[in-house]
Parts: structure tokens; sequence; C-alpha cells
């Protein structure tokens, strides 16, 4: 419900960074791999905030999957706190 309508593959997307997301996370613990799981963090994070834009636009209700959620309202708290993920990440695995 969340993907803009010219992505193709969609719900094999969504189990592939259901899965990605979380490994990456804890690819984060590990010197060894720190800084390509934190680039690869990176780029999910990007490529998932217009699909976050997309849902709020839809009003997309995540917990009942149904169009009468909070809206654009939600992009208020889902931005910044996709900023601070970025900057997270950045900071702690890539040292900017």
């Amino acid at each position: 419900m969340m993907m803009p309508a010219f992505v193709p593959f969609k719900k094999p997307l969504v189990y592939v960074t259901g899965i990605l997301e979380p490994a990456l996370g804890i690819a984060l613990l590990f010197s060894q791999t720190r800084q390509i799981s934190g680039i690869a963090l990176l780029v999910m994070f990007v490529v998932m905030l217009p699909a976050n834009i997309n849902a709020a636009l839809k009003h997309i209700n995540f917990e009942k999957a149904t169009y009468d959620g909070n809206g654009p309202e939600y992009l208020w708290f889902r931005v910044p706190l996709q900023l601070l993920f970025i900057g997270w990440v950045l900071y702690f695995s890539i040292g900017l």
C-alpha cells in the first residue's frame, strides 16, 4: 500500500527490505561490516522516504491497512525521524 504505483515487484521488495533492514542493523555492530552496512542503510533510508511520503498522502493507516490514516500530518513526525536515522548512521558507521 505504501509504494508508489510505478514501483514494480512491490511484495518481494517489502520482504527484501524487511530482511535487509534488521540484518544491516546487526551488521553495524561489527567493525568489519560497519561502513558497508552503514552505506547500504543510508541508501535504503533515502529510497524508502518517497514510500513514506506516498503513504502519508494516501492516508494509509498502518495498523488497519486502510486508507483512513492521519495523512500528511504523519510526515511532520516521519521525515525528521528519517533524517535523524540518516544522521545517526552517518555519524556512527562512516564517521561524518
